[in-house]
């Protein structure tokens, strides 16, 4: 008996060891996979008419050259070498058009490692598993506002949930999918880290046809909320605003020290979060702040229909270098908004303190501990940072390169950073997307098209003066106008004023076949500045005689999948003018706006007095400097019109397409 229980305790621990054996070995072998997974929409569940500029050969520092002006050059010994990415052409053909589609919808440049190991955008009260969770609940049925339910109870910027809350994302799945739609998930040492491509942002479900708009504004992305809801939103604290540092010290003891030796009380970690989340609570659906001035002035998230609708962004500050700054747009969102360190070496130009400060303020609650800074280590946080860098030798998480200005700004890249990966060449895959943009047209709106409501829309269109800005190809004039002559909200127009400071001219590139890394040896090209007005670029930045600022015309391209209107998002109404009026009868009560109506608000000053007052009694919209005010261009009775004259304006507007030049 004593040998038969031997035998059997041989057995069991034989039995046990195996099983720790296979654990082991199972455990690292997860540590070598690597798996990553974005939904790209199939050509059959897009809505978008067919491609537009198809014919365009090469971009030539923001010229246009098409197939046969391309071949005609070629055959000349200078046209051969001007028509090179060593002299800052861009070649665009099928391949690079296909590639520019999947960045878009999959490109992260490895945001992912910022937002899920430092924000800890799934580590809050809204986990991973809340998140699978609703999306096996959707069933592949498809959604435009993804639900998803808080895990556990929280108080996030002074507001309560309670565990079961449903939150509304604004998150997308094509009918038929099981993932979000411009959201990446990467497997790799063991982890899963979620990021965020341009798709999430500037593409949606139409849930009519249920298929994709190409280019179309996410116009119910909560991204404020969802940053909100990670543990670490301090580390993007620069989009947001917390007024005095000091007023967030809680213990004198807990420094750091900066680059000149000098001892600064830090922020306390929880006064610093609660700070930055009643500000990102406080964004509007389908607005983000991509600007680092420390003032709470989101906007609303803008199309990318983008042919011919430069400059680009809300004051028109990206207008330098390929297809007339559009690459300089969006290489803001990844160099800039999705890397709160990429911006530290500039910080006493952008902030006024010390990078010491910035690197500790970003990472001293990060939500993985290799990435989470200790004041108590005796170490300065850049040179932890340093240390647990994930992509060296560039000071920043995503995946970039330093421009030959760094850590200066310049026309071409206001932060010094070009987003690259490494084995690619410089701006390769940003250049793509600038290109895949440039060929999307909307669908058209899908209501009745009355020929002569639109033609009597056209002519008042005329009368009215709205062709005085509103005309060329995409119904813009390209130009930058003053904010005091706009009227609307001027705090954003002064947004940039800091990034100037911290700007060199002439603005300098790596040529387009530079490797990456890039080599010691590199080859820079001065980037041409003679198709910008540099009076507006100035503007733009703020610093224009009274330091006010400006505005873009806006191109008028693809209206009714943009609702709300202006740069704040403030004009929005709901298919009801009586009681859905401003963000708070919208938004703010789970009604999307009607485009028929928020254009109505544009033009009619009745309605648009109603919200702005609206607008003013709302706290959290004060405290984000939204107001409704701006383009006081009246169609009503007041100028003159009468309801159907406006009606048919309004008609007019929502079918507006792409048009030759005029």
């Amino acid at each position: 008996m004593a040998e038969t229980g031997r035998k059997r305790r041989g057995r069991a621990f034989r039995w046990t060891r195996n099983v720790i054996v296979v654990l082991v070995l199972l455990f690292m072998v997860s540590l070598l996979i690597q798996f990553e997974y974005a939904y790209m929409p199939p050509m059959d569940k897009v809505l978008n008419p067919e491609r537009i500029n198809t014919d365009i050969a090469y971009d030539y520092w923001g010229r246009s050259i098409t197939r046969q002006e391309a071949d005609e050059l070629l055959q000349t010994e200078e046209g051969a070498r001007l028509l090179t990415p060593a002299h800052g052409a861009v070649e665009i053909d099928p391949e690079f058009l296909q590639l520019g589609r999947e960045a878009f919808y999959k490109e992260t440049f490895g945001n992912e490692i910022f937002s899920t190991d430092v924000i800890g955008f799934m580590d809050g009260p809204l986990t991973m598993w809340s998140f699978i969770r609703a999306i096996i609940a959707n069933r592949g049925q498809g959604t435009d506002n993804l639900q998803v339910r808080v895990a556990r109870d929280a108080i996030i910027g002074g507001r309560e949930y309670s565990r079961g809350d449903m939150v509304n994302t604004g998150l997308d799945i094509v009918p038929g999918s099981l993932s979000v739609l411009g959201m990446k998930v990467r497997y790799s040492h063991g982890r899963i880290r979620g990021g965020i491509t341009c798709a999430a942002c500037h593409s949606a479900v139409d849930m009519e046809s249920g298929k994709v708009v190409e280019g179309a504004p996410n116009l119910n992305l909560n991204i404020g909320k969802l940053i909100a809801f990670a543990p670490n939103s301090a580390g993007i604290f620069a989009n947001a605003e917390i007024g005095s540092l000091d007023d967030l010290v809680s213990d004198a003891s807990r420094t750091v020290t900066t680059s000149d030796g000098r001892t600064v009380a830090l922020p306390d970690p929880e006064l610093l979060e609660d700070a930055v989340d009643r500000v990102f609570m406080s964004w509007p659906p389908g607005s983000f702040d991509s600007t680092i001035d420390l003032v709470a002035n989101p906007s609303q998230i803008p199309d990318s229909f983008t042919w011919q609708d430069h400059p680009y962004g809300w004051t028109g500050f990206a207008g330098a270098g390929p297809f007339m700054g559009l690459s300089v747009l969006n290489n803001n969102v990844h160099a800039l908004n999705s890397d709160g360190i990429s911006q530290a070496e500039a910080s006493m130009d952008l902030f006024g303190f010390d990078k010491e400060l910035t690197y500790a303020m970003v990472l001293q609650n990060s939500s993985r501990g290799r990435y989470r800074w200790n004041p108590e280590s005796g170490v300065q946080p850049s040179e932890f940072f340093q240390r647990n860098n994930p992509t060296p030798p560039t000071m920043g998480f995503n995946e970039m390169v330093h421009t030959p200005s760094f850590p200066k700004g310049s026309l071409i890249s206001p932060d010094g950073l070009f987003i690259s990966k490494n084995g690619s060449l410089v701006w390769f895959e940003n250049n793509a997307m600038s290109a895949f943009q440039n060929t999307l047209a909307p669908p058209p709106p899908p209501i009745e098209h009355v020929e002569e409501l639109r033609s009597l829309g056209r002519d008042v269109f005329q009368t009215a003066g709205c062709g005085d800005c509103h005309s060329g190809p995409a119904y813009t004039n390209n130009r930058v106008l003053p904010a005091r002559e706009v009227g609307a909200s001027p705090s954003r127009a002064r947004a940039n004023a800091n990034n100037w400071e911290a700007m060199i001219f002439p603005p300098t590139t790596w040529s387009w076949d530079t490797p990456v890394p890039v080599p010691l040896n590199a080859r820079m090209l001065e980037v041409p500045l003679d198709l910008l007005d540099m009076d507006e670029v100035r503007m733009s930045y703020a610093q224009d005689e009274r330091g006010e600022g400006g505005f873009k015309v806006k191109g008028l391209i693809g209206l009714w999948w943009s609702p709300p209107y202006l740069h704040d998002g403030s004009i929005a109404v709901g298919p009801d003018a009586r009681t859905q009026v401003g963000i708070p009868g919208t938004f703010h009560a789970g009604v999307r706006p009607d485009p028929v109506n928020s254009l109505r608000a544009l033009v009619d000053r009745e309605l648009r007095k109603r919200l702005i007052e609206v607008t003013a009694n709302s706290e959290e919209l004060q405290l984000v400097k939204v107001t409704g005010t701006g383009h006081e261009h009246w169609v009503d009775e007041g100028a003159g019109y009468s309801r159907q004259e406006q009606d048919a304006l309004i008609h007019y507007l929502l079918f507006l397409e792409f048009q030759e030049d005029r």
